[in-house]
């Protein structure tokens, strides 16, 4: 939409050297040096000043970079309200949302885009925490979801999607209330000696691989496997057995009867979006634009 010479002249400036210029933009010194003084000549004004250590902005050349920036700024704006117009009104993103995969999370993302989809929504769709049947809910991503929102380490999973981060959740231990660690505000080697702590086995997470190895250093403490992915099952056992679970920080509130409790590692996993291996264009679309937003 704007002069291609004008953005040719951003770029230097920003760059301060043709030569830098036009290594950014693909293309020969000279070229972008004869874009620049074609610019010049049609405006009867001197942009830039040519030194032997590059270019420095005139007064005048301030001016053109700092109203020209806001043009290409407005320019991207107005492409991509086009786009929107273009697309099919109302367009509709489906958020998986269950105990262990809350769809919360989701709305503060929707807030910052929703601007970029005029009369759009979102849908809540009840998923299941099924450790039997979570793949084929991670499956249905571009089928009957758009977004599933929640931590996400899992290789399996990640053969089965795609994830956009947006940040990370410590591992924690969950104890129920009355069991003897319950009062501590954090937990030690020697306070874990002795007990077991419930985990999910070696082999589909890194994150949680390398937090075994590390455990499995610590004297006197024994680990149980528990199902490959949780539900609430594996958190109804820990609250029955006694035992400790170690879990993503996040899901501190998932069951009344146990309490978290922070330990002595660092093993946070990532948390974020997953959605389709091949997301439809709006999909990709609301990405781009919580990118822009960050």
């Amino acid at each position: 939409m704007l002069d291609p010479n004008l953005l040719i002249f951003l770029c230097v400036a920003e760059c301060g050297s043709f030569n830098r210029a036009a290594k950014q933009l693909y293309r020969s010194a000279p070229s972008v040096m004869k874009q620049v003084n074609a610019l010049e000549k049609r405006l009867g004004l001197s942009l830039l000043e040519r030194t032997n250590q590059g270019v420095r902005l005139t007064a005048a050349g301030q001016v053109i970079q700092r109203e020209g920036r806001a043009l290409a700024r407005a320019a991207e704006q107005a492409v991509k309200k086009a786009r929107a117009a273009g697309e099919p009104a109302g367009t509709i993103f489906r958020v998986g949302s269950s105990i262990l995969n809350p769809c919360e999370p989701f709305m503060p993302l929707w807030d910052r885009v929703r601007g970029a989809f005029p009369g759009g929504g979102v849908r809540i769709v009840p998923v299941e925490d099924d450790h039997q049947d979570i793949l084929s809910v991670i499956a249905s991503l571009g089928q009957e979801l758009d977004f599933l929102v929640g931590v996400c380490d899992s290789r399996r999973w990640m053969d089965r999607c795609r994830f956009y981060p947006l940040g990370e959740c410590e591992h924690v231990c969950a104890v129920s209330r009355d069991h003897p660690l319950a009062g501590k505000t954090r937990l030690t080697p020697d306070d874990l000696r002795g007990q077991t702590l419930m985990m999910v086995q070696k082999g589909d997470s890194p994150v949680v691989d390398a937090l075994r190895t590390e455990v499995e250093r610590w004297p006197g403490v024994q680990i149980e496997d528990t199902a490959q992915f949780y539900d609430m099952e594996v958190f109804n056992r820990c609250a029955e057995s006694g035992n400790v679970l170690v879990t993503p920080d996040c899901w501190r509130s998932v069951h009344p009867l146990l309490v978290t409790i922070p330990a002595a590692w660092h093993h946070p996993i990532p948390y974020g979006l997953m959605y389709a291996k091949s997301p439809s264009a709006a999909v990709q679309r609301f990405l781009d634009e919580l990118q822009r937003t960050e």
